[in-house]
């Protein structure tokens, strides 16, 4: 890469990543993991999934996958969380994951703790693991998701409920949970049909 110099105004020639970017080898594919659930010590988040930005072909797909998980989890009583941009509103949640009146809703960047509530909820409820889903992979669930695990909480991302406008953002959030230094050992990547909450365990 030939540029010039911004402090000196010589011409330089260094190599750097973006020398290398087309050459560089993608990492070996994770293992997804199965996960058992403690319903009542676990939240699941729901974050930004507004159809006004939910609105390409990946997302419209995460739909489905995140309601299967939202029914069960209602099923056993486990607590739900939703979060909004900050131009959205409750009715611009998809239908298929409408809040209850009674679930949690914080509104914040792509970092669902900063200036919320968010924390005080979970501590409030004695969660220790949290569930993160939504729009978009790189944003709310890649932050949020960091955010819990520097705070102490187990993570799991099911990675058919998270997804962006391109799968390079995903497969680059799923390669940053799991090997940054401040997330490598809390999260765990999964898929919804992975995830075994451990009142259905007891009843069956």
């Amino acid at each position: 890469m030939r540029y010039r110099c911004p402090f000196c105004g010589n011409w330089r020639s260094d190599h750097t990543i973006i020398d290398e970017w087309n050459n560089v080898i993608t990492p070996p594919t994770p293992e997804l993991k199965a996960v058992y659930i403690e319903p009542s010590s676990t939240a699941l988040l729901i974050l930004d999934m507004e159809d006004s930005i939910c609105n390409n072909h990946r997302c419209i797909a995460s739909i489905s996958k995140i309601n299967n998980l939202l029914t069960e989890a209602r099923e056993v009583g486990m607590l739900v969380v939703y979060s909004l941009t900050h131009a959205g509103n409750v009715s611009d949640i998809n239908h298929q994951l409408s809040p209850s009146l009674i679930d949690p809703i914080v509104k914040s960047n792509v970092d669902k703790f900063y200036k919320t509530d968010l924390e005080n909820i979970l501590q409030k409820n004695n969660i220790q693991t949290v569930i993160v889903t939504g729009y978009s992979a790189n944003g709310a669930v890649l932050h949020t998701a960091t955010a819990a695990a520097f705070r102490g909480y187990n993570v799991a991302v099911p990675v058919d409920g998270m997804s962006a406008a391109n799968p390079y953002a995903e497969q680059y959030t799923a390669w940053h949970l799991l090997n940054s230094p401040g997330t490598r050992n809390r999260v765990v990547l999964t898929k919804t049909d992975f995830i075994t909450l451990s009142s259905k365990l007891h009843n069956h």
